[in-house]
């Protein structure tokens, strides 16, 4: 998907909503997790997806399945996944998928992990951490039509360990990992091209004004934004740093719209929740203009 794509997405459903699929069997309803126990073949993990998706799709631009979940289940886990991915992509074609991944490793590593996701699962973006450096994330960086999203500065509590650390005055670790990595997209013939066409970067939502200083070193890339809703992100203060002329905000929320509801209507109570956090965002966005 390219970014005039999704520029179109999120001005047709007045959206940028990334619905996050964490899911876990420990909080999915349990009528679920006793049919799986009951009826051979019955996935309740890839159940659960399919009717979250059903209900959040028209309030929606994106999905988020944090392999985490899944790859803690094995091959079960990883079958639930791929189901999940062609789910969407049979049914929501328009739909931006991203595999929170979190990979990053040396080039050759990097070069299967990337074949992994772009390749056999097809997703749109994957998330890469950046501390390896170049050859570590240029692998995701050479296919078409698909996104790397870089950790930058996140809104886990032990962020600060690292992120915030001064390089040299006036420079933070995220700020350095933001301006260089943008010298990182080349085209086949080596000439560095546009960053905001194949990078984004992850920002937490609890970060407030430091979106400020990320929108000056990167003022056209899209922001992968998680935290709202069960974090305690503010969406009003991230749209008020973060915004920029073609929105330039995924904002993500996972367990407030996902586990809303532990009933046999949790699939219709996380449309509602849904809907909801689209009604703010078509607010900002005819404030926005």
């Amino acid at each position: 998907m390219t970014r005039e794509q999704l520029f179109e997405n999120i001005k047709r459903k007045q959206s940028f909503l990334c619905v996050g699929l964490d899911t876990d069997l420990k909080k999915v309803p349990q009528f679920l997790v006793e049919r799986a126990e009951r009826e051979e073949g019955f996935d309740a993990i890839f159940e659960f997806n399919k009717a979250i998706i059903d209900a959040t799709a028209p309030y929606c631009i994106a999905y988020k399945p944090n392999l985490a979940f899944y790859e803690a289940h094995g091959v079960k886990g990883w079958i639930a996944f791929e189901k999940t991915v062609k789910y969407i992509r049979e049914n929501y074609p328009d739909q931006f998928i991203i595999a929170d991944a979190k990979r990053g490793d040396i080039g050759n590593t990097s070069k299967l992990y990337a074949r992994t996701f772009f390749e056999e699962m097809d997703v749109d973006a994957v998330t890469v951490a950046p501390y390896m450096g170049e050859d570590s994330v240029t692998p995701f960086l050479g296919y078409e039509g698909k996104w790397v999203i870089l950790l930058a500065l996140t809104s886990n509590k032990g962020s600060g360990d690292f992120q915030t650390q001064l390089l040299a005055p006036q420079e933070r670790l995220f700020e350095r990992v933001i301006t260089r990595s943008q010298q990182w997209t080349k085209s086949s013939n080596g000439e560095i091209v546009k960053s905001s066409n194949q990078l984004m970067y992850v920002v937490g939502a609890t970060q407030g004004s430091a979106f400020a200083d990320i929108r000056r070193l990167a003022p056209d890339h899209f922001l992968l934004v998680p935290g709202i809703g069960a974090q305690g992100g503010s969406l009003e203060e991230v749209c008020k740093y973060g915004w920029n002329d073609h929105c330039g905000l995924i904002v993500n929320s996972s367990r407030a719209i996902i586990y809303a509801d532990s009933t046999e209507r949790f699939a219709e109570v996380a449309g509602e929740k849904a809907k909801e956090v689209q009604q703010q965002m078509e607010e900002i966005i005819r404030l926005k203009g």
